[in-house]
């Protein structure tokens, strides 16, 4: 016998969110570093010239960094909305096509984008005490950086619209 009610969607669980925030946080770790690395240039101050085992240790413990920034935003989304209701909700508006287009999430985009710049920043900074290697990024660097950033945060959020316009994701069903 096949049951006709309709399973409550669940928000989603610890996996969901340290799997996402370390993608993300993997992709915006490495266009900050770039980032950082145009900044730095174009206004002649600071120093940012670590080797690619150097930038794989601080990523470690970005990672690290990551996770717990993920456990910490999840524990505060579940005490200001528990059950992710509207979380829920913008996941049915977005299967059943009522979400943005082609960007997910332009506003998130930016936003999300400029404060990676700003966590990567802080934990070179911070990793370079703990690892014993020197650099120097100016706040208005990381600025500057950031500001930039935004567009690889565009970028990203306008190839995942295209992801699911091309894998039909969120169009309306007959």
């Amino acid at each position: 016998m096949v049951s006709s009610t309709k399973k409550t969607p669940k928000p989603p669980g610890v996996g969901i969110w340290v799997s996402v925030t370390l993608l993300w946080g993997t992709v915006f770790f490495l266009t900050s570093i770039f980032m950082l690395k145009i900044a730095i240039g174009w206004l002649g101050q600071g120093l940012f010239n670590l080797s690619s085992n150097e930038l794989f240790k601080v990523y470690g413990l970005h990672a690290v960094v990551l996770i717990v920034f993920a456990l910490m935003a999840m524990g505060v989304k579940n005490l200001l909305e528990p059950g992710g209701r509207k979380q829920i909700q913008r996941w049915q508006n977005i299967s059943e096509g009522k979400g943005e287009k082609l960007f997910i999430s332009f506003a998130g985009s930016i936003a999300t984008s400029f404060f990676f710049t700003g966590l990567t920043s802080t934990t070179i900074v911070v990793s370079s005490g703990i690892l014993g290697f020197t650099v120097s990024i100016p706040l208005s660097v990381i600025l500057v950086a950031a500001l930039l950033n935004i567009g690889a945060g565009l970028a990203a959020s306008l190839i995942v619209g295209l992801v699911f316009l091309i894998a039909k994701v969120g169009r309306k069903r007959a």
